[in-house]
């Protein structure tokens, strides 16, 4: 049997418990939070006073901050992709409604909510340029990415279960940056969507732990795959208006790491998470070419701390058009 047909297998294995995981891992909508439940309600008096009071904490916050945040709203905003790309991938049917495809929908419907909110708080600030931002996640969103995943689920839960924990840390450092100048209510909105981010990245490594458990060698090749290929954030495709090629990302990751919202560590302290939560080491019954990728996942950690240690971060900001200095004097 082909890898492919093997895969298709599995999934459909795993298709019936897919219901309960949607229970366990995703809140009812007439529950969860919506973006208004954090921003000024346009139907009161207070309104005007509300958005002026945003306006004024935003004062307290650097250059950098602000780039992280629109870096950050970006990333979420180009949700058309992420599920366009899910839709695709080998036993997620986009035709049929599956428990697969009701998944992602139902994923996707959650995480729609993260852009929204910090895309109003971001024009309400008056600190962005935000028709800048606007044309880079158009152009996020109409480039598309490739990211080695191919049409490959097992692929794809391992990117999705590395993703989500990174987007928890970043969310949740900016969450703290935020509640050190004072600004309580936009902690409380990164910290919110932290916590969704964790709920995901929960879901997508146990999809992968019942995978492992199944097809233990393939999912360990698949897993090797992907740490050779290097899990490549969806904000690596970011780039400015006028440019083709940009250093965006590049420079995005920078300021990042500089003001320590997620740093190349943070993405080997990931990698050392998901080996202990998926129990590597004890994992049985591995092919020999199997057994070859647990040694070389199981020593990684290790190189890549040593890369990350001889890491040097530029000391300067660059200027981005999302974010103009003289608004922020």
């Amino acid at each position: 049997m082909s890898l492919k047909n093997v895969r298709l297998e599995v999934m459909q294995f795993l298709e019936k418990d897919v219901d309960s995981l949607i229970e366990k891992y995703l809140l009812p909508i007439e529950k969860i939070w919506q973006p208004t439940d954090f921003l000024p309600n346009s139907e009161s008096d207070t309104f005007f006073e509300d958005v002026r009071e945003i306006r004024e904490l935003s004062k307290e916050l650097p250059y950098d901050f602000w780039v992280v945040l629109v870096g950050d709203m970006i990333t979420e905003e180009a949700l058309p992709t992420y599920e366009s790309w899910l839709m695709d991938v080998e036993g997620i049917d986009q035709v049929e409604r599956n428990a697969w495809s009701k998944w992602v929908r139902h994923w996707t419907a959650e995480e729609n909510r993260h852009g929204d909110v910090l895309n109003k708080y971001l024009y309400l600030s008056g600190r962005v340029n935000m028709r800048e931002i606007e044309k880079t996640t158009q152009y996020l969103i109409a480039d598309g990415f490739d990211i080695g995943t191919d049409r490959d689920p097992y692929k794809n839960f391992l990117y999705t279960s590395f993703q989500e924990l990174a987007t928890y840390i970043s969310h949740n450092r900016v969450a703290k940056i935020a509640k050190a100048s004072s600004n309580k209510q936009l902690a409380k909105m990164c910290n919110i969507i932290s916590g969704d981010e964790m709920r995901h990245h929960n879901a997508y490594c146990e999809f992968v732990e019942r995978i492992f458990k199944i097809d233990p060698s393939q999912m360990m090749l698949a897993f090797q795959h992907m740490m050779k290929l290097k899990i490549t954030m969806p904000a690596h495709f970011l780039r400015e208006s006028g440019n083709k090629i940009s250093t965006a990302f590049e420079e995005f990751s920078n300021t990042a790491q500089r003001i320590g919202v997620y740093t190349s560590m943070d993405y080997v302290d990931i990698l050392e998470r998901l080996i202990k939560r998926w129990e590597i080491g004890n994992i049985i019954g591995l092919t020999d070419e199997a057994e070859k990728a647990r040694e070389y996942l199981m020593k990684l950690p290790d190189r890549m701390k040593r890369l990350a240690e001889r890491m040097k971060i530029p000391e300067n900001s660059f200027q981005f058009k999302w974010v103009e200095p003289a608004v922020l004097k």
